[in-house]
C-alpha cells in the first residue's frame, strides 16, 4: 500500500450491531478516504458495567463479524475480547499503533454525543493526542466544539473532525425490546444478524442477576 495507512476504528458494545453502525462506517470510510474501517467489540465495557441484559463477548463478535463481510474494507477485531482489564480507548489505540506502525493515521468514529463527553474519558488528553475523531452528528447531538476547547484547547481543532452522518433512526436500545415483545426487527439489522439470533435466542428473556 503507498502512503500512510488511514484506519478508522469503532469499538462499542455491538449489542446487536445494527444498520446504523455499518451506513456510519461507510459514510465516514468515503468521506475521509480510509482505507479500511477496523470494528472492535468491547469484551468489558466501563460505561456498561453491571447491565443485565448485555451478550455475551463471543456472540457479540459473531455478529459484527457476519455484518461485516459483505464490505471488503471493513474487518473485525478480537483484541479486546481476550484483555482482563476494562476495555479503555487509550489502550486500544496503543496497540494499534504496535500492530500498524507509528505514522499510521488513525481516526476513532463516533458520535457526537459520546465526543460530548469526551473529557470523562479514561486519559482523554493523551488518547486525543495519539488518534484523531470523527464526530458524526445525529438527530439531535451536535457536537459541542466550544466545550471541547475548554477542555482540550487547540487541540480539539485539531483531532476532532464533523461529519454529518445519515439520518437513521436505529439503536441497540430498541432493537431488543424489539426483541423481548416479539416484534420484527427486519432491516434494523443485516440479514445474517437477524438470523443469528434468532438461532441463538438472543434478547428474549431477562437473565438472572450474577
Amino acid at each position: 500500500m503507498q502512503g500512510k495507512l488511514r484506519l478508522g476504528i469503532m469499538g462499542g458494545t455491538f449489542d446487536p450491531i445494527h444498520m446504523g453502525h455499518l451506513i456510519m462506517a461507510e459514510a465516514v470510510r468515503d468521506e475521509f478516504g480510509l482505507d479500511r474501517v477496523l470494528f472492535i467489540p468491547a469484551a468489558h465495557p466501563p460505561h456498561k458495567k453491571g447491565r443485565w441484559d448485555l451478550a455475551d463477548a463471543g456472540h457479540r463478535y459473531r455478529m459484527t463479524e457476519l455484518a461485516v463481510r459483505s464490505n471488503p474494507c471493513f474487518e473485525v477485531s478480537d483484541m479486546e475480547l481476550h484483555r482482563r482489564e476494562p476495555s479503555y480507548s487509550v489502550v486500544t489505540i496503543e496497540l494499534l499503533r504496535e500492530t500498524y506502525g507509528s505514522d499510521a493515521e488513525i481516526y476513532f468514529i463516533t458520535g457526537a454525543d459520546a465526543i460530548n463527553e469526551l473529557f470523562t474519558w479514561y486519559h482523554a488528553q493523551e488518547l486525543l493526542e495519539k488518534c484523531s475523531f470523527i464526530a458524526a452528528n445525529r438527530q439531535g447531538s451536535e457536537l459541542d466544539m466550544e466545550a471541547l476547547r475548554g477542555h482540550f484547547g487547540e487541540l480539539a481543532d485539531k483531532r476532532i473532525h464533523r461529519l454529518v452522518a445519515p439520518a437513521v433512526e436505529i439503536s441497540s436500545t430498541d432493537i431488543r425490546q424489539r426483541i423481548r415483545c416479539g416484534r420484527s426487527i427486519k432491516y434494523r439489522v443485516p440479514a445474517a444478524v437477524e438470523e443469528y439470533i434468532a438461532k441463538e435466542g438472543l434478547y428474549r428473556e431477562p437473565m438472572d442477576e450474577p
